[in-house]
Parts: structure tokens; C-alpha cells; sequence
């Protein structure tokens, strides 16, 4: 199957236009998750972020989006990834979702969580973020949300 007819958007810059809330809507295939690290470094330069903090934040973001590129989208099945991106007084949430049929996710403890399925990927945004919640099983796509505190 081709490329989605949707284009990847950008929306908006939220409701009051300040440029802090952007939500991307990017094909779900892997060429296109260069376009969600270049709209976090967009934002990087709204809030002044350490070399490590954005490294951090965009391997994050790649593994989010990664993950649901190569799971909610299985068999050729076609679809979108959604990124929202929130730029806080005090912190960066970034939530990146989709609507494929989710997964099962056990939380588990030390090593274990890293063999689960998608753990090693969760381990690292979990390792790098503040904040970390993730909703899927559902059968209603996967909504994964984590946040760095800021300066």
C-alpha cells in the first residue's frame, strides 16, 4: 500500500497562538518521524534546553513514535501517528498516540521490563523523562504521554 493522501499538519500553535502547543499529524511510516525531531527542536529554541535535555527528549520522541510506526500499523494497514506537543512554565510534555489496535502492557519491575515487548523503547523514554503514562489494550490505539521538567 502508498503513503496515506493526508500530508503531514501542524494545525496550530494552540489557542492563544503564543507557539507553545503544536500538534503534528505525520503518516505513520518511519521517513516521517525526522518531522516530529525537527518540530521538538522548533520548540527547543522557544525555552533555552541543554545539548543532553534535547538529546534526550528527541530519542525519547523517536522511540514513541518508533513504536507505534512499527506496531499500531501492522500488515500494511495505513494510518497516522499524532504528536502534541505542550511547552509549560516548568516543564515539556510531549503525548504521541495513535489509533491502531494497542497492545498489552504489563509493568514489570528491574530487568524484566525491558524484555517485555516495547520495553527496551519504554525503558528509554522512562529513564530520560519526569513523567511517564502510557494507555493502550484498549483496542483503541496507544496514547503515550511523558514530560521533562525544565529550569
Amino acid at each position: 500500500m502508498g503513503v496515506p493522501d493526508t500530508p503531514p499538519q501542524m494545525p496550530g500553535a494552540g489557542a492563544n497562538g503564543d507557539g507553545r502547543h503544536i500538534r503534528l499529524r505525520i503518516p505513520a511510516r518511519a521517513e516521517y518521524i525526522t518531522l516530529g525531531r525537527l518540530a521538538l527542536t522548533g520548540l527547543s529554541r522557544l525555552r533555552e534546553l541543554s545539548d543532553e535535555t534535547l538529546a534526550d527528549l528527541k530519542l525519547a520522541l523517536t522511540e514513541a513514535c518508533s513504536n507505534s510506526v512499527r506496531h499500531a500499523y501492522r500488515d500494511g494497514r495505513e494510518g497516522v501517528v499524532e504528536i502534541d506537543y505542550d511547552l509549560r512554565h516548568d516543564r515539556l510534555v510531549i503525548e504521541v498516540s495513535d489509533d491502531g489496535p494497542g497492545f498489552d502492557y504489563v509493568e514489570a519491575d528491574g530487568e524484566e521490563r525491558e524484555l517485555a515487548e516495547g520495553g527496551l523503547g519504554l525503558a528509554i523514554i522512562r529513564s530520560v523523562s519526569d513523567e511517564f503514562e502510557l494507555v493502550t489494550g484498549d483496542g483503541r490505539g496507544a496514547r503515550l504521554r511523558f514530560a521533562k521538567k525544565l529550569p
